[in-house]
């Protein structure tokens, strides 16, 4: 046979495989356009891929290469498709489920090592007797002094009744051991129901796996027993999850069969239309959803439809903006391909996708949706909504931001660093609820942070950088540089006159920080509703007839 003739035959035999390749991709439609374009490019694909390992000067590691080539054409579309290779096959599992096998904690990677951050309540860390400040030293017998957070996290994990043994460094230098057997870990989405007062019960919701709407439902009719006649679902800093849980939870206020939400993408499977199926537990209870910048993807279905149905008042800040929906599809070698698939649309018709993916500049740069292009919908009062910008609310609350060295001193670790000496020298302190630190106690933080290396750079001092810059650039530097000393001067950090300038903010974040060392996740909640803004406008707002003011159109 000649080279020609092999050639040829080469060919042929990788575009009947191309072919078998394409013809599971998708629908018919799709690949009878595409067809000879995904054929050709897998063809070269796979001709370069083979020449570069092959022939490279030096070692491929055709795996990374592989997996560097994957990531690259994903990031050219959106950050929500993604390639989960087999490895993190757990990592996935544990974001659809809130599962996983492990000793139940947080950890958190500092300076100097990886610490435990937060043992989950009831679950083998706490149950062993670890604490938030322990430093991990050693993992069944291996020093973790390299290891970042990561590594650390996946030798905690295993399966459900291993024993991994902990070498420990608590406050003060003590070296503990600990052989703890691992269970089941499952977060709950609803990490905290109460009332908060006789009549408003409150629902935190932190996430949307596989129990959300389940877990809500236990919550509502648990508070319900204790005299619930309104409710608050908080959803702040829920960044969602799966689509049915949020059509679920919103079925519970709504009556079965009404429009929840629907979906279009390019192909006829995506358009669907997500409708209540069950009987709701209230179609009448006064409801309040709590947003922010945090809340996003199902939060915001289960936020923009109560809204568009006028079934809620909803309070806090504008959302996130995501109106994407996600599919996974299994691949090769139990690995899965997370993909954007379609866009999701409230019942008023807008879709709240706030950043336009698919229309990327020559540079790649993606935009906004232009505020000539936001478009005005109707709630089923007639109230005014607007697509392209998230979920705004009908009550706006004006959290007060962060100063600049608030932000320096958590990102530092100061107050977890400060609430483990505290906690050695303080066994018991008084209930969440009611907890508090005198102005003395503050005062000894401020004193321990003193002389500490806090690195942070205030608006004042970012803007007299840029007002430099331009005057070298415009040739007035050498004139106004006498001046310019003086302001540099004038605005240099000062950690100490900046801590008590917000004093505030400090109590707040040491507070919150201390107590979950006494009362875990539950107790910082607990403490942090006691002088909530958005929780008083929440209380406010369902009043009557503020609330029938608000949701008339």
């Amino acid at each position: 046979m000649s080279n020609t003739e092999k050639t040829g035959t080469s060919r042929m035999k990788k575009l009947l495989i191309l072919f078998a390749l394409v013809a599971v991709i998708g629908p018919a439609a799709r690949i009878g356009d595409d067809f000879f374009e995904i054929s050709k490019n897998l063809e070269i694909f796979s001709d370069l891929y083979k020449n570069i390992n092959l022939y490279y000067a030096d070692d491929t590691q055709p795996g990374e290469l592989m997996k560097t080539g994957i990531d690259a054409m994903l990031s050219s579309l959106d950050p929500y498709t993604t390639y989960i290779p087999e490895s993190r096959i757990e990592d996935y599992r544990f974001m659809t489920t809130g599962q996983y096998g492990g000793i139940g904690s947080l950890i958190r990677e500092m300076e100097d090592g990886i610490y435990i951050s937060e043992p989950y309540q009831g679950y083998p860390a706490e149950k062993a007797g670890l604490m938030s400040g322990d430093r991990i030293v050693k993992v069944d017998g291996k020093s973790i002094e390299d290891k970042d957070q990561q590594e650390v996290s996946e030798f905690l994990k295993g399966s459900p009744g291993s024993t991994v043994k902990l070498e420990i460094e608590r406050q003060g230098g003590v070296v503990l051991e600990y052989n703890i057997k691992r269970e089941e870990i499952k977060i709950p989405d609803v990490p905290y129901k109460g009332m908060l007062d006789d009549k408003t019960g409150y629902i935190k919701l932190n996430g949307f796996t596989q129990t959300a709407s389940k877990e809500v439902k236990e919550a509502y009719k648990l508070l319900e027993g204790q005299g619930m006649s309104q409710l608050v679902l908080d959803l702040r800093g829920n960044g969602g999850g799966l689509l049915n849980e949020a059509v679920n939870i919103v079925n519970i206020f709504v009556p079965r069969g009404t429009e929840i939400v629907s979906t279009r993408g390019n192909i006829e499977e995506w358009d669907k239309t997500y409708k209540a199926l069950n009987e709701p537990l209230s179609t009448t209870i006064p409801l309040v959803v709590l947003i922010d910048g945090g809340s996003a993807s199902a939060s915001e279905i289960v936020s923009g439809t109560l809204q568009d149905l006028d079934r809620a008042v909803i309070v806090g800040q504008q959302s996130f903006g995501k109106g994407l929906v996600q599919q996974t599809k299994d691949i090769a070698y139990g690995s899965k391909l997370k993909l954007t698939v379609a866009k999701y649309y409230t019942p008023s018709g807008r879709c709240i996708q706030k950043l336009d993916y698919f229309h990327k500049s020559q540079l790649g740069d993606v935009e906004e949706v232009p505020d000539s292009l936001v478009k005005e919908f109707r709630t089923a009062n007639g109230r005014p909504v607007f697509d392209g910008r998230g979920i705004g609310p009908d009550v706006v609350v004006d959290d007060e931001e962060l100063g600049e060295v608030i932000i320096a001193l958590f990102t530092g670790n100061y107050f977890f660093k400060y609430a483990t000496v505290y906690k050695a020298s303080h066994p018991n302190v008084s209930k969440a609820e009611v907890f508090s630190l005198t102005d003395e106690e503050i005062d000894f933080f401020i004193a321990w942070v003193d002389g500490k290396e806090v690195d942070y750079e205030t608006d004042s001092q970012e803007m007299l950088k840029k007002l430099i810059k331009a005057t070298k650039e415009e040739r007035y530097y050498d004139q106004a540089k006498a001046d310019l000393d003086d302001l540099e001067k004038a605005l240099q950090t000062n950690v100490r006159g900046d801590i008590l300038k917000y004093k505030d903010q400090v109590r707040v974040m040491l507070e919150s920080e201390i107590i979950s060392r006494y009362e875990y996740q539950d107790g910082r909640t607990r403490h942090g509703l006691k002088d909530d803004p958005f929780i008083e406008k929440a209380i406010e707002s369902l009043k009557s007839d503020v609330r029938e003011g608000l949701l008339k159109g």
